[in-house]
């Protein structure tokens, strides 16, 4: 193996060891009802949602989901998937090639779902807001879209940039 590739397979071991680390302290926080309160998803009727723009090394954002509403949560995520797929934008391909989405082993509060979505590397000061992607790709069905993905949520999301501190391997 050469150089490259085992300095390639450390990082994304060591990335991988980040996010569960972060993932388990924030399925902490979320059964002690500390996440629900941040940066909280806008409903249909509220004000538009806050954007989601990342300026650093990595990204994620955690998602505590209702337990009865978590398929529809997934449904979503599909719909989101196929409007990357749809775009012509170079830039949403780019953001579509770096963001993965996981669902933890584990369960938060009340038997809710945990969701991450994770971003490495970001596109520096691109919008990850989902509503503006939907609304892209499906201008006539995003409203009702964005409503099932806002009623899903516990509480809301918390939205995490991350600056590379050290990489061990190297």
């Amino acid at each position: 193996m050469s150089q490259s590739n085992v300095s390639d397979a450390l990082r994304r071991h060591a990335l991988k060891a980040a996010l569960w680390t972060i993932l388990l302290a924030a399925i902490a926080a979320v059964s002690g009802g500390v996440l629900a309160a941040k940066n909280p998803v806008a409903g249909p009727s509220a004000q538009a949602p806050v954007a989601r723009v990342f300026g650093s090394d990595a990204g994620m954002i955690l998602n505590a989901i209702k337990e009865d509403k978590a398929q529809d949560f997934e449904d979503v995520v599909g719909k989101l998937k196929e409007a990357f797929q749809r775009s012509d934008k170079p830039g949403r391909k780019q953001q579509a090639a770096s963001w993965r989405v996981f669902k933890a082993v584990e369960r938060g509060a009340n038997n809710s779902a945990i969701y991450v979505f994770w971003f490495d590397p970001p596109v520096k000061d691109a919008d990850y807001t989902v509503s503006k992607i939907l609304a892209e790709a499906f201008p006539g069905e995003a409203q009702a879209l964005y409503k099932k993905f806002s009623d899903a949520y516990v509480g809301g999301q918390n939205v995490i940039n991350l600056q590379l501190l050290s990489r061990m391997g190297e």
